[in-house]
């Protein structure tokens, strides 16, 4: 039940990373914030090169992005 995994390439650290901007985004949204007190949507936004501020739309767009990338199962 308990699984491990070792992100040792640099693709997967990378995939990681964004991931992990995602559930900062989803903190964000409820409230919270990540640690150090950066902001998931400030970077995600130069990411992506948007200029959404509505946090809820840039998740959406953002999970497409991940999706069309092959980061995210749909």
């Amino acid at each position: 039940m308990n699984q491990s995994f070792v992100a040792s390439t640099p693709d997967q650290i990378f995939a990681y990373r964004l991931l992990a901007l995602r559930s900062g985004l989803k903190l964000e949204i409820a409230g919270m914030r990540l640690s150090r007190g950066q902001q998931a949507s400030k970077t995600i936004r130069h990411l992506m090169s948007t200029r959404t501020r509505n946090l809820k739309d840039l998740l959406a767009q953002y999970e497409s992005f991940l999706r069309s990338n092959g980061f995210l199962q749909a």
